[in-house]
């Protein structure tokens, strides 16, 4: 025993294991590639307009109500009560996929599945929490990878179990049950932080994601020199109004959240963010759409009660292939102030592209293919954005860009959802949807192009005017770490 509670103290080693088994288990979900055959197979007995139009928009509505409230909890409990939850919503999820019934039963599991994808943001911020600075790279890397592989591990497996051996839809979301079983006992070990970015701050100086001080870049010659100089002012003058918050009452929350907003503002205030944020918002928007109806598609262009189904191979691929993207990433050396917007517009219209060609083709393989395209290209850009984004801001306020920037995607996507899909709206069968999302991302695709062109083209006459072409070593010099921490 007195080896055991010296573990916990022993630095960062203790805390990030545990956190890695939990999302390793959490994630370790075989059923979740076949969960649209499971619904409408005869497991379930649910049509296809049941599932698309009054099962599935529950996730949407539940999960925008959710987000920005627990959001707050979470940084207010200090994260580990917040993981439990999560813990508990993933077992009442799956004992409701096994044993529930009738379209309210699967409404109440898509609630309850929404108040698991909203508290997801605790798993990726405790760690912070609890260890030092100097290992955020490292326990970052791992936390996040073992969550990539334990979802490509348990396609695999999902799919090998239905191919080779046969198993029921049923036994493998059994399987996925007893996992995330393991993974809610495994969060009672976590220790509890003694401090969070917001409510419980502790007098060190700010972390920042980006370039600082011990080693700042020349950034002369950057066209966003002058944002970047603002929003790192503003970033230090924030620090000191928390800290004095915190001197006059710690757990003052509307201080805190009246704090927040002002600091939101001035992040938004700043150009180059607001326009990357916005692709952010739009696209991610998208990208949930997608892949909360693309079972749908597959079901439809080849019925998974007459034909052989291949989803959990192909979840598998894709994210095979988004983490190879991500990681290239680190590898490219362009000065992305000048061809970010230009990568962002020529990567939709691609995710556009493919869209229309998953709407058209009538080939399961086909769309099988496009998909992989769709998100690869996703996960290449929402990297770039979360590095530029990210890398003139401290940690605090990269999370509650992340936090507000995924908020409005919800607004959006709901929006969709109740315009398109659900059957108090248009309720437009799949292919059609389908249809409007490919134009959806065209339209992301055009207004990205534009606005590329129009900075390219103020630089070149910028460069005329002053002889002396921007750089962006800044970025070069910092994206490789980043993409790390990614």
């Amino acid at each position: 025993m007195g080896c055991w509670r010296k573990i916990p103290s022993s630095g960062w080693i203790f805390p990030t294991l545990i956190l890695c088994i939990f999302g390793f288990f959490a994630t370790m979900r075989p059923s979740e590639p076949f969960l649209t055959p499971y619904l409408t197979g005869p497991d379930k007995n649910l049509t296809i307009e049941e599932v698309t139009q009054k099962v599935f928009p529950v996730w949407t509505y539940s999960y925008l109500a959710l987000l920005f409230p627990v959001f707050l909890l979470t940084d207010y409990v200090r994260y580990k009560p917040v993981i439990i939850i999560q813990g508990i919503s993933l077992i009442i999820t799956w004992v409701l996929l096994l044993f529930a019934h009738g379209v309210w039963a699967m409404q109440l599991l898509e609630f309850t599945y929404g108040t698991v994808t909203a508290t997801e943001v605790a798993y990726y911020a405790y760690i912070y929490s609890v260890v030092s600075v100097d290992h955020y790279q490292k326990v970052t890397s791992y936390c996040r990878s073992i969550t990539l592989v334990s979802t490509t591990a348990a396609s695999l497996l999902g799919q090998l179990l239905v191919s080779l051996a046969h198993v029921s839809y049923f036994y493998l979301n059994a399987i996925s049950l007893a996992s995330v079983s393991v993974a809610f006992i495994s969060s009672f070990f976590l220790p509890m932080p003694q401090k969070s970015m917001f409510f419980h701050r502790k007098s060190s100086p700010e972390v920042s994601i980006g370039p600082t001080d011990n080693n700042p870049p020349d950034t002369s010659n950057q066209p966003n020199h002058e944002h970047n100089k603002e929003v790192k002012t503003s970033s230090e003058n924030s620090q000191k109004t928390h800290q004095l918050l915190k001197n006059q009452d710690p757990k003052h929350f509307l201080a805190v959240l009246v704090q927040l907003c002002k600091d939101l503002k001035e992040c938004y205030t700043t150009k180059k963010l607001l326009y990357w944020s916005i692709w952010w918002a739009l696209a991610t928007a998208g990208f949930n759409q997608i892949l909360n109806y693309v079972q749908v598609l597959w079901d439809a262009k080849a019925p998974s009660h007459s034909s052989a189904v291949y989803n959990g191979a192909v979840e598998a691929i894709a994210t095979f292939l988004s983490s190879i993207t991500s990681l290239a990433v680190g590898y490219v050396k362009l000065n992305w102030d000048l061809t970010g917007e230009l990568a962002l517009g020529i990567f939709s219209a691609l995710d556009a592209g493919s869209l229309f060609l998953m709407h058209f083709t009538g080939n399961i393989w086909v769309c099988y293919a496009a998909y992989l395209v769709f998100k690869a290209c996703y996960m290449l850009l929402i990297t770039i954005a979360t590095f530029q984004i990210a890398v003139s801001l401290s940690m605090e306020r990269y999370a509650l860009m992340f936090g507000f920037n995924n908020f409005v995607a919800l607004l959006i996507q709901t929006a969709v959802t109740v315009t398109v899909v659900d059957s108090t709206g248009l309720g437009l069968d799949i292919g059609t949807q389908f249809l409007i999302y490919g134009s959806y991302f065209a339209v992301i695709a055009g207004i990205f192009l534009i606005r590329s062109i129009y900075t390219i083209i103020s630089v070149k006459c910028q460069k005329n005017v002053t002889g002396n072409p921007p750089t962006n070593e800044a970025d070069d010099q910092n994206i490789n770490g980043y993409v790390t921490r990614l």
